[in-house]
């Protein structure tokens, strides 16, 4: 018996709001290092990328259980983004903008290189990361349509994190600190505040997203290998300009647009599902030619 096109709907819906969310996640960390630095930090996904392995090395060589290896996950990614912050970003803070960028590309080739070298090209199983693995297998049937619950699981999660986040940058002295920051820096540093080290915070809060929603992404997709963030950081960024860049809720919203596309483009036109990465990019070219400011992102004048 075939489902019906209500159910099918709320299956493709649920997925689309899941994929949506990973991809908001790991834009955040974009659009946050973008609104302070107005850099783009290139290495992002391949920061997600070390998070999973942190995770997947925490449970088979330490033995930690899920939690406990996704937390080491993370604590882990977001030391690193403040120490690629630390050794290739700061002492380019006054340097012209094409430095840093090319800095930003050249990390990323750095990290993926280096896991080859490290871990190795193969892809592994993050699957080994749980010791009990029945909710991965489990389905729940809401409305006619049979949804997995590790979907429910990583659309909670995605909306916790984000509610702490959205607590920290607008309820707390250093979230306060970081929306100063992106306004002006040098006003923001005459009065005060340790510039540089609220920079390195943001590195390490993006950082840190990006390696939760790699483990979900890895939970969803469970092969892990060291180009594994390529396409995902390409398409989160994507999605902070599709929301603009520099607003935490734009990427949210270009996330869930871009996640909302693919799904439905290829559920509904199976035959255009070769092209499923096509859709992004033809979503950033619609934009930029419409709305070049995206979304929820405001014109700005380009400062000199």
């Amino acid at each position: 018996m075939g489902i019906s096109s209500g159910s099918f709907f709320l299956q493709n819906l649920f997925n689309a709001i899941m994929l949506g969310g990973l991809y908001a996640l790991i834009a955040v960390g974009y659009t946050m290092v973008y609104g302070i630095l107005r850099l783009i930090n290139f290495a992002h996904g391949d920061i997600m990328m070390m998070g999973v392995y942190f995770a997947f090395y925490a449970a088979t060589i330490l033995s930690l259980s899920s939690i406990p290896a996704a937390i080491v996950a993370v604590l882990g990614a977001a030391g690193l983004g403040f120490l690629i912050d630390r050794i290739a970003y700061k002492p380019l803070r006054n340097a012209p903008r094409i430095s840093a960028l090319i800095t930003a590309i050249a990390m990323s080739f750095f990290l993926e290189s280096f896991a080859v070298v490290v871990f190795g090209a193969v892809p592994k199983s993050f699957l080994s990361v749980f010791k009990d693995r029945s909710i991965l297998n489990k389905v729940l049937t809401v409305g006619g349509a049979k949804i997995p619950l590790l979907t429910f699981l990583v659309i909670i999660l995605t909306a916790a994190i984000f509610a702490v986040l959205f607590w920290i940058v607008y309820r707390t002295k250093i979230g306060m600190a970081m929306r100063a920051i992106s306004m002006d820096i040098p006003t923001t540093s005459l009065m005060g505040i340790n510039v540089d080290m609220v920079i390195g915070f943001t590195f390490a809060l993006g950082s840190a997203l990006a390696a939760a929603s790699g483990i979900m992404w890895a939970m969803r997709y469970p092969n892990v290998f060291p180009y594994m963030g390529f396409m995902p950081g390409l398409k989160a960024f994507i999605a902070a300009v599709v929301g603009g860049i520099g607003s935490i809720p734009g990427a949210i919203v270009g996330g869930l647009v871009l996640g909302a596309v693919e799904i439905f483009a290829v559920s509904y036109f199976p035959d255009l599902s070769g092209y499923r990465d096509a859709f992004s990019f033809i979503i950033l070219i619609a934009i930029l030619l419409i709305k070049p400011s995206g979304i929820l992102g405001k014109k700005a004048i380009e400062k000199v």
